[in-house]
């Protein structure tokens, strides 16, 4: 599971001019601090809960016609989703619940999201759940490491059904195009990706963000996809040394965007960590960015997975100013480099990732 989930780079043409103000209560979860993100990244804003839970967010300007925006919840992976169809947004929330809102004052978009996330709720639970138990098997435990994949692929055949259900059911819903470009690309056939997004209807497929994806698969119909100069950037490794993306020039770097607190990306270390330890010899290396706060736990997760490459944070969870300039919104979100620091794939995960480099590093 995504990431993610999680990218927001969506917007559609209505006429919503009115500044946005989005308030509500999010009760359960005092001390705990919420994150509102505006989808350029350009936006962040936070504060933490009180005893009432109530919050409430006014982002600068005008936002772009159904711009899309994310609360965070601290220690929670999924976030809820808003759509600016609608100059207001009341929403309220309870901390064993999120995303899912008990009552929301919104747009249809917005209602739409909610319907999405009721659907992911229990699916990021179970996830939760498989992570939990892969924590607790051995190495060595060779016959519970084989019943687990087979649980684990028993889920992502049931989450590809969930999708595709989701998305037939609301063909005007930004949440499909949401759904499908982030958590479903990477478990269908370029076929199935394209099947269903052309299903969607014409006001989805038309957006900004849904033209984006019509060029992806355009691109990988003809493979002439170019590659994109990736931002360089510092940050700090635990030992407070500062270090930079562009002192890996040379080599393939993978920049893996996690956080020791996210279940799917906990989920999917195994699978970097192998395809690492495959290919760290052959002019590859990974450069870790967490969206951690607590710097003990961020220690305590890269010593249990054993990430071995370099990591750095600047603990400011999802203000992170890396994740903020390569526009993630959700992890596990990874971004492959080319020696000469070219963005040449994105969200590699699980076989994908090790194929990718397989192709590459011959």
């Amino acid at each position: 599971m995504k990431r993610v989930f999680f990218l927001l780079a969506m917007t559609a043409a209505t006429a919503t001019q009115a500044q946005l103000k989005v308030n509500g209560t999010l009760s359960g979860a005092e001390g705990r601090k919420l994150y509102f993100l505006s989808e350029d990244g350009k936006y962040t804003d936070s504060t933490v809960l009180g005893a009432a839970g109530k919050f409430a967010f006014v982002p600068p300007g005008k936002p772009a016609p159904e711009a899309m925006y994310a609360l965070f919840l601290e220690g929670v992976g999924l976030p809820s989703l808003l759509v600016s169809d609608q100059p207001e947004v009341v929403i309220d929330l309870e901390a064993k619940d999120f995303p899912v809102a008990k009552s929301l004052k919104s747009g249809q978009q917005t209602r739409w999201m909610q319907d999405y996330h009721k659907v992911m709720q229990p699916l990021q639970q179970e996830v939760q759940a498989l992570n939990a138990e892969a924590q607790q098997i051995g190495q060595d435990e060779t016959a519970k490491q084989e019943a687990f994949r087979l649980k684990a692929a028993a889920f992502d055949t049931k989450l590809q059904a969930e999708g595709k259900n989701f998305i037939k059911a609301h063909p005007k819903a930004m949440a499909s195009l949401f759904l499908l470009y982030g958590d479903m690309q990477k478990r269908l056939t370029k076929h199935e990706f394209a099947n269903l997004f052309n299903g969607l209807d014409q006001s989805v497929r038309s957006t900004p963000f849904g033209k984006t994806v019509a060029m992806t698969i355009a691109q990988e119909t003809t493979g002439n996809s170019k590659p994109v100069p990736a931002p360089d950037f510092s940050q700090a490794d635990p030992n407070g040394k500062m270090i930079s993306l562009s002192s890996f020039r040379g080599k393939y770097v993978l920049i893996d965007f996690w956080a020791s607190w996210c279940g799917p990306c906990r989920m999917e270390n195994p699978n970097v960590v192998a395809a690492y330890n495959r290919f760290k010899d052959k002019n590859f290396t990974i450069f870790g960015v967490s969206l951690d706060e607590d710097k003990s736990r961020w220690l305590q997760a890269i010593k249990q997975d054993k990430l071995t490459w370099p990591q750095v944070s600047d603990l400011k969870g999802w203000g992170n100013e890396v994740a903020a300039m390569y526009g993630v919104k959700g992890i596990p979100q990874n971004f492959l480099l080319d020696p000469q620091g070219n963005i040449i794939a994105a969200n590699l995960r699980g076989e994908a990732l090790e194929l990718k480099l397989a192709e590459i590093l011959k």
